[in-house]
């Protein structure tokens, strides 16, 4: 399943829209490139909609919030839904920052994301409306029996797929539940890289379920990380993660992919 969602996304060659924050935003466009898709980040209010309405997926990452880019959120959420138009919300800093867990529950309340995506932390303070954390890292504290049980709750909340990231990704539905055991520890050294994350599920949402794209992107970051964790230093494995996601074939994704599966009971 990963590989053919790969390859579909590759022949389609879909348009996909993200309206992300600054300090991410080129890690995001050359990840969606690197896996064959089209990337484009309208922000403006007035265009944002029109982009939308033509895209095979939307990507809503709430980092780094201006007025002007929360207006366009919910005009372009507003739009995908009225089109039918899936999307990813990535619920970035919403453990700390409580607007950004109200606007995160605005937009969903508009229409209902496909994959609503954060790290630990981000999922549970989505789930428990009284826990917080301190910056955007995952809190440490948070095992992954933890993350599955806020995921697996949410997602049967709203009816849609969780992708809780860390040291294990989790993704599920609230009937089954995946953990993907593919990545390494430097994945978290260079910015951006749980922002790529959800810009490479809008890809392969585009041509898939929420489950199904929320695992394919799990797995081909991670297995991109580790084919690049031998690189000297931050900046040569920022390079070579890239050059990774690229130049991934069906074979390397077969010998590496490290998931597991279950039904919850």
């Amino acid at each position: 399943m990963i590989n053919e969602l790969r390859n579909s996304v590759k022949a389609a060659q879909p348009l996909i829209h993200c309206i992300t924050n600054p300090i991410s935003i080129n890690q995001c466009a050359n990840a969606v490139l690197a896996v064959g898709a089209r990337p484009m980040m309208a922000e403006h209010p007035d265009e944002a909609p029109l982009v939308t309405r033509s895209a095979g997926a939307l990507l809503i990452n709430l980092g780094n919030l201006t007025e002007a880019r929360m207006q366009a959120m919910k005009l372009s959420v507003q739009t995908a839904g009225e089109a039918g138009v899936p999307y990813v919300l990535d619920v970035c800093g919403a453990a700390c920052l409580p607007n950004r867990r109200s606007l995160a529950m605005t937009l969903a309340d508009i229409a209902v994301p496909a994959v609503i995506k954060g790290n630990y932390s981000e999922i549970y303070a989505m789930f428990d409306g009284g826990y917080s954390s301190s910056g955007v890292d995952a809190d440490k504290s948070l095992d992954v029996k933890a993350a599955e049980k806020a995921a697996a709750e949410f997602a049967l909340r709203y009816g849609t797929t969780v992708l809780a990231s860390g040291r294990t990704d989790v993704v599920t539905d609230g009937h089954r539940m995946i953990r993907i055991n593919n990545g390494t520890q430097r994945l978290a050294s260079i910015t951006g890289t749980g922002c790529m994350l959800g810009a490479l599920c809008a890809a392969f949402l585009s041509a898939g379920s929420g489950m199904a794209a929320a695992e394919t992107a799990c797995v081909v970051l991670g297995v991109s990380g580790q084919l690049a964790d031998n690189a000297k230093g931050s900046g040569s494995f920022s390079v070579e993660l890239l050059d990774s996601l690229s130049t991934l074939t069906d074979d390397v994704i077969c010998k590496y992919k490290n998931t597991e599966g279950t039904d919850i009971g």
